[in-house]
């Protein structure tokens, strides 16, 4: 019965037809690609394994193969080196999502994940040109993951809502303003250590996570510059008299106000108990108001 509990919540999760949804699900299925591909270069022998996908498709820093390859700063950003590196870029993806999703739309999410990812290869793609100690690898070098985008997402939802505080097994309730501080820390320490590329693609994340964060605490959303290019960009202006019909009769602040936070104390409630008791144990009509709460 529980293992019924498990796969049917997991399938709900997923026919939600949602950025946040669609995202884990795209890593997901390049991922089992991947691992079909993977058969077949052996099968045909046809050099390393995972050769042709990472030859394709993640992003080099060697600028002169970059500029016939540039769709690889995108595609990168769904190629996962393994099962581990795939589980853990979905784990963080999913508890930074929800906790971005309380304050935050599935369009700003989305646009994190692939700002995030370009300012991420952005950071790799300069490093390797600039720093000398990269001289010698700086033609073969390449970078592959979601890293970069979910570290985006977590340090965004950690700075928009730093004293949110997180259950931790072992560890017990921990503030999201701490957990991105340390992982942003073991990052930067981790450069010398081994995979520096990755780990400097994942500051770069991690940077845009927080300015973007940032400048929205203080009223600036910087994704609405493409909001208004798609409104004023196009033939759709035309019947313009028909834009300022009213409808009924506009909310106060006072009362906008009081209902935002009316349903931002139900979702701490329901997040809460979650956390004691996991998602089965959430009424249909708890799991249908945090669906349409995710979805704004």
């Amino acid at each position: 019965m529980f293992q019924l509990n498990i796969f049917e919540n997991i399938k709900r999760f997923f026919m939600q037809k949602t950025a946040f949804t669609r995202l884990m699900l795209i890593n997901i299925v390049v991922w089992f690609f991947c691992l079909f591909v993977s058969v077949f270069t052996w099968l045909f022998n046809a050099g390393e394994e995972a050769s042709f996908m990472v030859r394709w498709f993640a992003v080099p820093s060697d600028l002169s193969v970059l500029v016939t390859k540039p769709w690889t700063v995108f595609t990168y950003m769904f190629l996962q080196e393994g099962f581990g590196h795939l589980f853990f870029n979905m784990l963080v993806l999913y508890f930074g999502g929800i906790i971005f999703l309380q304050t935050m739309s599935q369009k700003q999410l989305l646009s994190t994940y692939i700002v995030g990812g370009l300012v991420g290869a952005l950071f790799f793609i300069a490093s390797y040109n600039i720093f000398p100690v990269f001289e010698t690898v700086n033609q073969t070098a390449v970078a592959l993951g979601a890293s970069a985008s979910v570290l985006s997402i977590l340090v965004a939802a950690a700075t928009y809502q730093p004293n949110y505080q997180v259950n931790l097994l072992f560890l017990g309730f921990i503030r999201m303003k701490y957990i991105a501080i340390i992982l942003v820390v073991i990052d930067f320490l981790s450069i010398n250590k081994g995979n520096p590329g990755g780990h400097i693609a994942h500051l770069g994340g991690a940077l845009w996570g927080f300015l973007y964060a940032y400048l929205l605490t203080h009223g600036s959303d910087i994704y609405r510059i493409f909001k208004i290019q798609k409104r004023t960009g196009g033939p759709k202006l035309k019947n313009r008299k028909n834009t300022n019909v009213n409808y009924g009769r506009p909310k106060t602040d006072e009362q906008y106000n009081r209902e935002r936070a009316d349903d931002q104390a139900k979702i701490d409630e329901i997040l809460e108990k979650i956390a004691k008791k996991g998602y089965s144990s959430l009424s249909s009509q708890e799991k249908e108001f945090l669906f349409k709460q995710s979805k704004k």
